[in-house]
């Protein structure tokens, strides 16, 4: 996967599934910060995201 560019306006939406399907590898788990290229607190917004889109069964809690 390549490196996000650093965007300040960058926003996770629990809601769009296919767009946190990228940070998702193939067993299920959340890409770590080295391969995504986030700052710290995008990660942590990503985190957040993909979590309550687990939560409401938008994606798969493992692969």
């Amino acid at each position: 996967m390549r490196k996000a560019k650093f965007d300040p306006d960058l926003y996770f939406d629990y809601r769009d599934a296919k767009s946190l399907q990228r940070y998702i590898d193939a067993y299920g788990r959340i890409e770590p910060i080295a391969k995504t290229g986030l700052s710290a607190k995008q990660q942590k917004q990503l985190m957040t995201a993909i979590k309550r889109a687990r939560h409401l069964a938008l994606l798969p809690f493992v692969a």
